[in-house]
């Protein structure tokens, strides 16, 4: 068992060097790098030191995409909000403003969000206060209302029109809110408003007190954005804000039926999403459609035949085993898998031969709702290269533990 391993890893390893090949083809952005570090070199000939350029490494993070699910309407419906954020919350109270745009001289609208209580100030726990005049009870209550009136005047006197936090706002809060004309809302998603501070170019503020022991806010904190609009969706309402003036942002508002719709649709654009990153950040992609493993089983067919030792079954069968995956392509698309198969083949082994004048027979693939085969890279069906050769790697470093296996030991069934 353990000698076929090698042969299988080398063939493995010839595998993932093979799934690169038709990604240059697809993207020149090695060749471009090459030849401008070749220009640079020659430039820079006269020099006696040379500057090597640090590959910079892309990131494209998935949870700036804010996904949104709300019942109602069809699957048809549901849009993109590009530059924008919604977050599934609802002005506090009714005598609040249903929108917030930016004024005329061009000042932005600015966000405060919060994760703290924005209730009556009370006394902690624990504090025993001794009153030998009742009217001091009176002046505790008052000053404990003032203590809340100071913090809410305080975020707006920052320049808040719009208040959001994750803890309660009480009706004496919403007083002042609604005097002022400001948008707060309550109960909201601390993942949401995390993702909302990043798009808006905030941060969520935990706490009011400052290095002195006062209680200051601090107007950096504050995102920004060019309009904040509650719209109605469904059977509720959310809050918009459109034009944020921080990092790229979007969010997407699914629509459907029920939970189970919304849920299956959420997990298929995740997928999609993260197809669109590997790509992206990889930046080298493969044609897809059995394409890669056809020309890999061809061409390992091809090196078993040059080795004259027990390496050649391994390869032959690791050549074989790559074609499982056109053939259940087509089974699962009710075609005729031989036939098809055939043909891709025959496509590929004319490609890999010296005398072929035809680029675009390597992109080869399979059509699966004609039934038929065709350039799979012109057509737009491509696969990030880094998840092919991932999935290359880990199913023969599996089929290596197995093979590792020499012996085993089986129970004898019970009696019945």
């Amino acid at each position: 068992g353990s000698s076929s391993g090698a042969p299988a890893a080398a063939a493995a390893s010839t595998s993932a060097a093979a799934a690169g090949a038709p990604a240059e083809s697809g993207s020149g952005s090695a060749a471009d790098a090459a030849a401008a570090a070749v220009a640079g070199s020659t430039a820079d000939g006269a020099a006696s030191a040379t500057t090597k350029k640090e590959k910079i490494r892309y990131k494209y993070p998935l949870s700036a995409i804010h996904i949104l699910k709300a019942h109602g309407m069809s699957s048809l419906e549901s849009h993109l909000i590009d530059g924008g954020f919604a977050i599934n919350a609802q002005r506090a109270a009714q005598g609040m403003p249903t929108a917030v745009e930016s004024s005329g001289d061009g000042q932005p609208v600015k966000i405060a969000m919060l994760d703290m209580n924005l209730q009556r100030h009370r006394m902690a726990m624990g504090v025993q206060v001794i009153v030998k005049d009742p009217a001091e009870i009176e002046n505790i209550k008052k000053r404990e209302m003032d203590i809340t009136k100071e913090r809410i005047h305080k975020i707006i006197d920052a320049g808040a029109r719009v208040v959001l936090t994750t803890k309660g706002v009480d009706d004496l809060c919403m007083k002042y809110f609604v005097e002022a004309g400001v948008i707060a809302a309550r109960r909201c998603n601390k993942d949401d408003l995390k993702r909302l501070a990043k798009a808006t170019g905030g941060k969520v503020v935990t706490t009011m007190a400052d290095m002195e022991g006062n209680e200051t806010f601090d107007a950096d904190c504050l995102g920004t954005c060019d309009a904040v609009r509650e719209e109605r969706i469904g059977d509720g309402e959310m809050i918009y804000a459109y034009g944020c003036g921080g990092g790229g942002a979007s969010t997407i508002v699914l629509r459907g039926a029920n939970e189970y719709m919304l849920d299956e649709m959420d997990r298929a654009l995740h997928d999609s999403l993260c197809v669109v990153k590997r790509m992206l950040e990889s930046n080298t992609l493969v044609p897809g459609g059995g394409c890669v493993e056809a020309a890999l089983s061809v061409y390992l067919e091809e090196f078993a035949t040059t080795l004259e030792s027990r390496e050649q079954l391994a390869i032959q069968e690791f050549a074989d085993a790559l074609l499982v995956i056109p053939k259940t392509l087509a089974v699962n698309a009710a075609k005729d898998s031989s036939e098809l198969v055939a043909k891709l083949r025959a496509h590929h082994a004319k490609s890999q031969r010296d005398d072929c004048d035809d680029d675009t027979l390597k992109h080869t693939g399979l059509d699966l709702i004609n039934g038929e085969i065709r350039d799979n890279l012109s057509a737009g069906v491509v696969e990030p290269a880094i998840s092919k050769i991932k999935s290359l790697r880990f199913a023969t470093e599996a089929a290596i533990t197995i093979l590792r296996i020499d012996d085993r030991i089986t129970l004898n069934p019970a009696a019945q």
